[in-house]
């Protein structure tokens, strides 16, 4: 029996891994608030990037976890395509419970369906990756801590939804974030002390890539991506605001109807008197003109117009 360490690395990776898992469940959780608040394409796109966010964060997580991960008595590789095919799997099954929540017209019955989905994948995705793992030995699962585990991941799944569909102000999400990292590093570790390797000294060389040489590169990809997006929902208008925008910009538009009248009879200085024909706007040449839309110029009674003193 092999010996296994779960942190190589002391608490860097468990810590790292844990501010993985919180940032891809507070993205993901934004970006399901701001798509129950959208409609036709542009929900569709938030609860896209919500998927892929979870999804990405779970996966970085799994594998920033084990980065520390070790066995005495044997080196590890990881099988790459079965590697990737974890990720792609984390975020489309992600995507099916977080689309789920999106267009479900029970909220009721359609966080169950979410929760359940979406927990079932993330164990999926976790005991996929543990399936990449190649080494000298057979590895063993505890059947009761993979059954805590799943359960423990449904739970995490269903409560990450919950919170989507009713938590929209800001400290809540992120307070709702953290909790969810625990969920998830719980049944990370969970899952991980249901392992056993039973070791079988070999010369022969390993297939697969280390973790330095695939794990790390692809973890630090990933971590850029969520950065990334990150930024671009924080800077992203939300509905209200977009309202409130557009609610400013009609107040300030000048209105283009609006038109400088001088009723009949009235006079500028130095103009002609409008007739009761109809009313006539001022022009240019006058010495209060104005155009189309600009203030109105002043108008005086029709009568003598005092135009100063007389000459000599």
């Amino acid at each position: 029996m092999g010996h296994l360490d779960h942190a190589a690395f002391g608490w860097l990776t468990p810590v790292l891994s844990y501010a993985m898992a919180c940032i891809g469940a507070a993205l993901g959780l934004r970006c399901t608030v701001r798509a129950l608040d959208a409609t036709g394409r542009s929900r569709r796109n938030w609860l896209l990037t919500a998927a892929s966010a979870i999804g990405t964060g779970i996966w970085t997580m799994h594998f920033v976890a084990m980065l520390g991960f070790g066995v005495t008595g044997t080196d590890i590789r990881y099988n790459v395509p079965l590697t990737i095919l974890s990720l792609l799997i984390a975020m489309a099954v992600v995507g099916v419970g977080v689309f789920a929540v999106g267009y479900g017209r029970n909220r009721g019955s359609s966080l169950l369906i979410g929760g359940l989905t979406t927990g079932i994948g993330v164990a999926s995705m976790h005991y996929m990756g543990m399936a990449a793992l190649r080494l000298h030995g057979q590895v063993t699962y505890d059947p009761v801590l993979v059954a805590l585990s799943v359960v423990i991941a449904v739970v995490a799944a269903t409560a990450a939804l919950w919170a989507a569909l009713n938590i929209h102000a800001p400290r809540a999400v992120a307070l709702a974030s953290l909790v969810m990292g625990v969920a998830v590093s719980s049944m990370h570790y969970t899952g991980m002390f249901a392992v056993e390797v039973e070791v079988a000294p070999s010369s022969a060389e390993l297939p697969g890539a280390t973790a330095m040489q695939f794990i790390f590169p692809l973890a630090v990809g990933l971590g850029s991506y969520l950065f990334i997006t990150s930024a671009f929902v924080a800077l992203s208008p939300t509905a209200k605001e977009r309202a409130a925008y557009a609610s400013a910009e009609q107040l300030t538009e000048p209105d283009e109807r609006a038109v400088d009248v001088a009723p009949p009879g009235f006079r500028a200085p130095g103009g002609r008197v409008h007739d009761a024909g109809g009313p006539e706007t001022a022009t240019a040449g006058s010495p209060y003109g104005s155009s189309v839309g600009a203030a109105p110029s002043y108008a005086y009674p029709a009568g003598p117009v005092d135009t100063g003193p007389p000459g000599p």
